[in-house]
C-alpha cells in the first residue's frame, strides 16, 4: 500500500473515530466508507481497514480496564 494511501485512509480513520464519539452516531464510518467506494475502491478499503484496527483496539482496551478492575476487586488467587 502506498504511503500517501496509509496516511490519507489513517487520517480519515482517526477524524471520523473522533466524529462518532462526538456525535454518538457509531455507524458514521459505514456512511463515509460507502462516499469514498463511489470514487475510490481503494481508499475505500483501506479507510475501513483503519477504522476497524482502531474499534477492535478500543473495545480490547475497554474490555482489559474492565478486567483489571475485576480482578482488583476480587483480591489475589488463593
Amino acid at each position: 500500500m502506498s504511503s500517501s494511501l496509509q496516511s490519507l485512509a489513517a487520517a480519515l480513520a482517526e477524524d471520523c473515530m473522533k466524529a462518532m464519539k462526538a456525535t454518538g452516531h457509531d455507524r458514521l464510518y459505514v456512511e463515509v466508507g460507502n462516499l469514498l467506494g463511489a470514487s475510490s475502491q481503494t481508499l475505500e478499503e483501506a479507510f475501513l481497514t483503519e477504522v476497524r484496527i482502531r474499534l477492535a483496539e478500543r473495545t480490547a482496551r475497554e474490555f482489559l480496564v474492565r478486567r483489571v478492575t475485576e480482578l482488583k476487586e476480587s483480591g489475589p488467587p488463593s
